[in-house]
């Protein structure tokens, strides 16, 4: 019986949450990095409107925006394949973002 590898960096991790689908997750491993380059704004808004979405709210700020643009922006910095075209934010009732696939849509 073979035993899969646990990740051992935190890239290996992201990679890993990305791969299954746990893009919450993953958004907030990354926006806990220091170093994220041109990128750290959008990642960053993307977690704040995924843990906070009423906040962005006040702040005039559209969550599910903010939470896809901060998705994209992990794509891009770690080379991920992007996911927003398959899926739809939605805003659960313990009011955090989440997204799931979009029926129909896969690879």
């Amino acid at each position: 019986m073979k035993q899969e590898a646990t990740p051992t960096t935190a890239l290996q991790r992201l990679t890993v949450l990305w791969a299954a689908g746990e893009y919450r997750k993953a958004l907030k491993l990354a926006a806990s990095w220091p170093r994220l380059g041109k990128h750290k704004v959008a990642i960053q808004r993307g977690w704040l409107a995924a843990s906070h979405p009423g906040f962005c709210r006040q702040m005039d700020r559209d969550p599910k925006a903010l939470y896809t643009e901060g998705l994209n922006a992990v794509a891009e910095r770690y080379g991920l394949p992007r996911i927003i075209q398959d899926v739809t934010v939605f805003i659960d009732t313990d009011g955090k973002a989440k997204i799931r696939k979009t029926a129909g849509a896969g690879s």
